[in-house]
């Protein structure tokens, strides 16, 4: 890459028409809330709110290097499995996010749309998700996907079980199943794949996060525990994906 584009990517400066510098859409697998408590010797509930202050951070370094997509795994189906005393603090803490942060989110032009099955959270959490993204459907400066209760493995599953019925009702021929015809049935349909995975806390492994989407993403791992993550943190996860030749099975040019 250009020096140019690399520190575009480093300042976010916004890249020339046509730059591929730079990713359109980033995921982030946040990780190391726990940790980063354990090592201030501070309760577990303690690392969700400091990661918090990080997803705020980290939406403001998207809208200022001009990122289009952000997908953030806020909370995986495994996560139900926890304790019951964090799994109340996590949707706690989601509660107070969406009704602290949605007005500011919605000043500066953040689309959000939620993905994963909703169903299981509280029905005035999920009161609140469908409001969210209805007041924020307009918005164009960031589209915002947030992964909640969310499991790529259900995610096909769910596709697939879509797709069946459809040909079961006679509304689909299985022979013009096609990849980007049964993407349409994953709950991302409408968002671009991401270009760049970020994964924090040393850990280097997808964790059931968009496996289908993540085909020829750029992945990258960073020692940094999430609650320690921010713009600068953010900024050298785009000038690594700048630095890298993405040829999507292809050979060099």
């Amino acid at each position: 890459m250009a020096i140019g584009q690399i520190q575009a990517a480093v300042t976010g400066a916004r890249p020339e028409a046509g730059d591929d510098a730079l990713p359109a859409h980033v995921a982030i697998i946040m990780d190391g809330n726990g940790r980063w408590a354990a090592q201030r010797g501070l309760p577990r509930v303690a690392g969700h709110r400091a990661g918090v202050q990080a997803v705020r951070r980290t939406i403001e370094a998207a809208v200022a290097q001009h990122v289009g997509w952000l997908t953030l795994y806020a909370f995986s189906s495994e996560n139900w499995r926890r304790p019951e005393t964090e799994v109340r603090d996590l949707t706690g803490l989601l509660r107070h996010f969406i009704r602290s942060e949605l007005d500011e989110l919605h000043r500066e032009g953040v689309r959000i749309r939620i993905i994963g099955d909703r169903g299981r959270f509280d029905t005035d959490i999920q009161a609140d998700l469908v409001a969210a993204e209805r007041r924020t459907t307009a918005n164009t400066r960031l589209n915002l996907t947030v992964a909640l209760s969310y499991g790529a493995r259900g995610e096909i599953a769910a596709a697939a079980r879509a797709a069946a019925e459809a040909v079961r009702d006679g509304k689909l021929d299985p022979a013009s199943i096609t990849e980007e015809s049964f993407a349409g049935y994953l709950s991302t349909f409408g968002i671009p794949d991401p270009d760049l995975i970020l994964r924090t806390s040393g850990e280097r492994r997808l964790s059931n996060f968009l496996l289908w989407q993540s085909a020829y993403a750029e992945l990258v791992f960073t020692d940094v525990l999430w609650p320690d993550f921010g713009a600068s943190e953010f900024a050298e996860a785009l000038a690594e994906y700048a630095r890298r030749e993405r040829r999507f099975g292809a050979r060099p040019g």
